[in-house]
């Protein structure tokens, strides 16, 4: 068996020649040095990294670099699944990404989770549609379902709702791991990454480069070209669309950061 420090020297090796012939692709301000630490900080405390291939685990780094996100700061992981290693973006990712790349400039964008107990509303007032939240404080209930919402530096704001039927069908039919460690370790991460993709749909994001683009759309848990299990097509709402009204204040609650390996 291949010693974990031996393939951590390999791996250095081939991102760092994956860095440097990548150049022209990476994003404007990119720190090769601080990247090449956290990158080789995170690998040292995963656990099967050996077992991996290590030009594929470089390869799975690097999409990282495409996308300016931090391993070490859980922006993006590095997960093992069977043998291999997978890139996935963290929610925390998928905001930045949106702020940074949105053609419509983006004040602020987040998901929330809304429990038994939590006032939420979707309502018509003056022929326009707007959502009210209100946490109950340090609510640990059962989750019900979670919104998503990014508002925009002229005034606007866009939202997207999913109940938790919406999300667990989508998981079952669509997901790449439905059973993986950011499933069953950071249900509530998983829930708000997962409404929040979806509202980026409809969030025109210009990346600076092809292999950008390319990254954000591989780095999707879910593949929506899968066919879905007949069983479980019936909760998933294929027609959700997202709603553009006008900005209401929204209560901001801590954010909590998915303990991934």
């Amino acid at each position: 068996m291949v010693k974990q420090s031996d393939q951590l020297t390999v791996i250095h090796k081939n991102l760092n020649n994956l860095l440097d012939s990548k150049r022209d692709a990476m994003p404007t301000n990119f720190n090769k040095t601080r990247f090449l630490q956290n990158c080789m900080t995170v690998l040292q405390d995963t656990k099967g990294i050996e077992q991996c291939d290590a030009t594929s685990v470089a390869r799975t780094m690097l999409k990282g670099a495409f996308l300016d996100l931090d391993f070490f700061n859980k922006e993006c992981y590095a997960i093992v699944y069977g043998g291999t290693v997978q890139f996935q973006t963290d929610y925390k990712g998928e905001k930045k990404l949106a702020k940074r790349y949105s053609v419509r400039p983006v004040k602020d964008i987040y998901a929330k989770l809304v429990r038994e107990g939590d006032d939420f509303r979707e309502e018509v007032k003056d022929g326009e549609q707007t959502i009210q939240f209100v946490p109950m404080p340090f609510n640990n209930s059962e989750i019900l379902g979670a919104f998503a919402v990014v508002l925009y530096n002229d005034g606007g704001i866009a939202y997207e709702v999913m109940s938790t039927e919406e999300i667990e069908a989508t998981r079952k039919n669509y997901s790449k791991q439905a059973n993986g460690q950011a499933w069953t370790k950071s249900k509530g991460e998983m829930y708000k990454k997962t409404v929040l993709r979806r509202l980026c749909k409809n969030i025109e994001l210009n990346f600076d480069t092809i292999e950008q683009a390319r990254t954000f759309e591989d780095s999707s848990d879910f593949d929506m070209n899968k066919e879905p299990k007949p069983e479980q097509q019936s909760p998933l709402n294929a027609n959700a669309t997202v709603i553009d009204v006008e900005y209401t204040e929204v209560p901001e609650e801590p954010e909590y950061e998915a303990d991934q390996e």
